[in-house]
């Protein structure tokens, strides 16, 4: 926990002391009916303080919703906006790799980044924080997207398991063994998506336009992190049980065809934690040797909250003390009925 997760505290972001030596970028959104989002999310875009010559690539995958007619309005006034539709997806490809895939090809320079129709950056200086990230001749970025606080149980633990699965790859990646991203906040070069061939090895997965993605390219690779809370992008979560289940019922899915190294490491992660809470009530009440086993648990609690809180404050995600431990159960009951059902299920759905 200490060796992979705490160096990520004290991370800090490459400085960009000459602004004018960043790249021209080309930024990515893919959406499918998303002309409501879109709305809001073209104006923070198209704001962004950057530097160098940069574009924006909207790509409409089969919306019926007015998107296309929304981006053509923009274009009138903003010329670096361009627009790709998609009309009809080929049969047995993921519809957003194939949309992804043509952006890529329509897109005028050689370093890309991307985020979601749902996303919002943090602010006017996101592209250029992220961009920042492409220094020193790094081919991957990744990048940070927390979800927006809203009342509720499931929104802190949709937030807390966004901030593990940061702490997850951010920390993994910082010590050379990058295995995954988030498609709400990540860049990467023209040479790499065309030097690992694409999305080819997974094209018909619904999922893994990201992480897959990431699990492959990197390993031919150089992976930077950015962390800066001004480069994250944020969004809104799930409101309903339903929709958030659904959800990662996807991102597990894509999860079946992770290397075996990193489904060792996530596995060993997950089943020493659920191991905890199930042979913890065992121990107490058995009543034997309790102080000893008050020591192991206070052990592996403090040890939880002297690496989890300074990461969050690092990354600038809420995480409550006085909640963690519920946090943490909650997480993991939902890990493992998640993952019965995809084990159990062979169909995930997609928009």
């Amino acid at each position: 926990m200490f060796y992979y997760f705490l160096p990520l505290a004290f991370h800090k972001d490459l400085v960009v002391e000459n602004p004018a030596g960043l790249p021209p970028l080309s930024i990515l959104v893919c959406a499918h009916n998303e002309v409501e989002n879109l709305q809001e999310l073209l104006p923070l875009l198209l704001q962004q303080e950057y530097p160098q010559p940069f574009e924006i690539i909207l790509i409409d995958d089969r919306s019926w919703d007015g998107t296309s007619v929304l981006v053509k309005e923009y274009q009138m006034e903003y010329p670096n906006l361009k627009l790709v539709q998609v009309k009809k997806t080929p049969e047995y490809m993921s519809p957003k790799k194939y949309a992804l895939f043509l952006g890529i090809k329509a897109a005028e320079n050689e370093h890309l980044l991307f985020t979601d129709a749902d996303c919002r950056p943090a602010s006017t200086a996101w592209a250029q924080g992220m961009a920042g990230g492409f220094l020193d001749n790094n081919d991957i970025v990744l990048g940070v997207s927390p979800y927006i606080q809203i009342y509720g149980f499931l929104n802190r633990l949709i937030s807390y398991e966004t901030f593990l699965t940061a702490m997850q790859y951010l920390s993994f990646a910082k010590r050379g063994q990058a295995y995954m991203g988030v498609g709400r906040n990540l860049g990467y070069t023209k040479a790499t998506f065309f030097r690992n061939k694409g999305f080819a090895s997974h094209i018909r997965s619904l999922g893994g336009d990201d992480d897959l993605f990431v699990q492959e390219a990197a390993q031919h690779s150089a992976v930077q992190i950015v962390i800066d809370q001004g480069a994250q992008t944020n969004s809104t979560p799930e409101n309903r049980w339903r929709d958030w289940w659904r959800q990662k019922r996807r991102h597990l899915a894509a999860g079946r065809q992770y290397q075996q190294k990193n489904k060792f490491r996530l596995g060993l992660f997950v089943l020493s934690n659920v191991l905890f809470y199930v042979i913890s009530p065992v121990l107490l009440s058995m009543q034997y040797q309790l102080l000893w086993v008050g020591l192991i648990i206070g052990g592996r609690y403090a040890a939880l909250y002297g690496t989890y809180l300074p990461v969050a404050r690092r990354l600038q995600i809420p995480l409550p003390w006085w909640l963690l431990p519920l946090l943490e159960l909650g997480y993991y009951l939902n890990y493992i009925g998640i993952g019965i059902s995809v084990l159990t299920t062979k169909k995930v759905r997609w928009k």
